[in-house]
């Protein structure tokens, strides 16, 4: 039995898991498991059920059927606080307490292991020093909770849930109300207490990029079933990713990690000469003015191939690792003859593309007009 068929065996396990609301199934039969020191990233659409799996996990919501296990153990059999110093939870639910200070809000992750009166020891103290520092909260320490950003809060948050000094955490959306400097600061956090301290992560990410960077394991979720789980590398394709979000007005670039916009339609006004991903912000400036256009001359494999591809009228294209032929040649020169313009991307020209310098030659000798920056495309 592999490891993803034995829940019972894994750091974390859910097992025919079925969740939903006042007994009513959402999402029916998840069976999967983490290992210690890995990050598993739900990803999915809004509202289809990744909030509700974390919450049935961490037992903020009754599961209707199936099992947690935790270390091969049921999780309905572990006490309040066996729990707490095994499992740390985020949510997203904006709880702002009146007359705390941030430092008291994380100090409070230390209650699983204080006495019946609730006092912080000299080590208690020094974990929750160094929570705050590890997130960079150290100067809104002492800054009332509710003075506090709500990407602030989320930082204080997840020092909060660090504190416990957890064998795993589930953070529900934990980038949603960061910049992008601390959503890079808060997976780097993450990345690093899963691999220098074995705590497994569990968490719901809307940025996938990020969600396929960060990830041992990802969870589609979709529809009454999980649609999809597994490694980065066997979800994100353009088609799974399409699929799951239901993408038609555009594309998911799996190179590049980002979502194309749909291409313009219509003649064929531009032809961008192009390479090297050279040509990408080319090629996006033309879809943002509605401009149709063909680019080339690229190889099969080059970078410029994941933007051009779904968002030009016609790429033309040659063999990777060889000169250009003079087929592809004449198919770009007869391209450029009915275009209004063309634009030289600036790719630096060596022996397999030589012929792309030539097209530029070709087209000022056909009178066409020749753009080399941005600020000299034509509006649509």
């Amino acid at each position: 039995m592999t490891r993803e068929n034995n829940p019972s065996a894994a750091k974390l396990g859910l097992e025919s898991l079925t969740v939903g609301y006042r007994g009513v199934p959402l999402i029916s039969d998840i069976t999967l498991s983490l290992a210690k020191g890995e990050i598993l990233t739900l990803i999915g659409p809004n509202g289809s059920g990744k909030s509700t799996i974390l919450k049935s996990i961490t037992q903020h919501l009754a599961a209707i059927a199936g099992t947690v296990y935790i270390d091969g153990r049921n999780m309905r059999t572990l006490s309040g606080r066996e729990i707490a110093t095994k499992l740390a939870v985020v949510l997203t639910e904006r709880v702002r307490p009146e007359l705390m200070t941030c430092r008291e809000l994380v100090s409070a992750g230390r209650y699983p292991y204080t006495g019946s009166f609730g006092l912080l020891t000299a080590h208690d103290k020094e974990v929750v020093e160094r929570s705050l520092a590890l997130v960079h909260a150290e100067d809104i320490a002492d800054q009332d909770v509710t003075a506090i950003s709500d990407g602030q809060h989320q930082r204080v948050l997840l020092a909060r849930a660090i504190c416990q000094e957890p064998e795993i955490i589930v953070l529900d959306e934990p980038t949603s109300f960061l910049d992008i400097r601390h959503k890079i600061e808060l997976l780097g956090i993450l990345s690093d207490m899963a691999k220098h301290q074995g705590i497994s992560v569990v968490m719901s990410l809307h940025e996938i990029d990020l969600a396929e960077r960060i990830s041992d394991r990802i969870v589609c979720v979709k529809g009454d079933r999980i649609a999809a789980y597994g490694t980065p590398d066997e979800i994100f394709s353009d088609d799974t990713i399409a699929a799951l979000y239901g993408i038609e007005n555009g594309t998911f670039n799996t190179l590049l990690g980002s979502v194309e916009l749909a291409a313009p339609r219509g003649r064929i006004r531009c032809f961008a000469v192009g390479g090297c991903g050279f040509g990408i912000p080319f090629y996006r400036a033309l879809q943002k003015r509605g401009i149709p256009f063909a680019a080339g001359i690229l190889p099969a494999n080059d970078l410029d191939m994941a933007a051009a591809a779904p968002l030009a009228q016609k790429v033309v294209t040659s063999a990777a690792y060889m000169p250009i032929s003079e087929r592809e040649i004449a198919e770009a020169r007869e391209i450029i003859g009915r275009a209004d313009f063309v634009i030289d991307c600036g790719c630096p020209v060596g022996e397999y593309n030589r012929a792309n310098a030539d097209l530029i030659l070709y087209a000022r000798g056909e009178g066409k007009r020749v753009c080399t920056s941005l600020r000299e495309l034509p509006e649509a």
